[in-house]
């Protein structure tokens, strides 16, 4: 599980899945769209058939608070929408 770090379950990402068989995870900022399909077809056991791939920077922000100014930062990540093949699903909530 070196390159799958942890899968996204929001709303959005879970319509996908029920609706186009696509799921999220995010991944390893190193990793490519062929390993990253060959980790996911080890863990869970389905067909990929598409892996598409987005980097999202690190973003900065400054907080005006009564003590003072806060400024923090987000993490960096890599993450990918996996779309497995038709009649095959991931299930993230049971734990096997």
């Amino acid at each position: 599980m070196g390159i799958i770090i942890k899968p996204i379950i929001t709303e959005k990402i879970t319509k996908d899945g029920e609706v186009f068989n696509r799921f999220g995870f995010i991944v390893d900022k190193k990793a490519n769209k062929i390993q990253i399909k060959l980790a996911v077809e080890a863990a869970y056991g389905v067909s990929v058939v598409e892996v598409n791939t987005m980097n999202y920077r690190a973003d900065r922000s400054v907080k005006y608070t009564k003590s003072g100014l806060i400024s923090g930062k987000t993490n960096a990540y890599k993450k990918a929408i996996v779309q497995v093949k038709e009649g095959e699903t991931i299930d993230f909530y049971n734990n096997i």
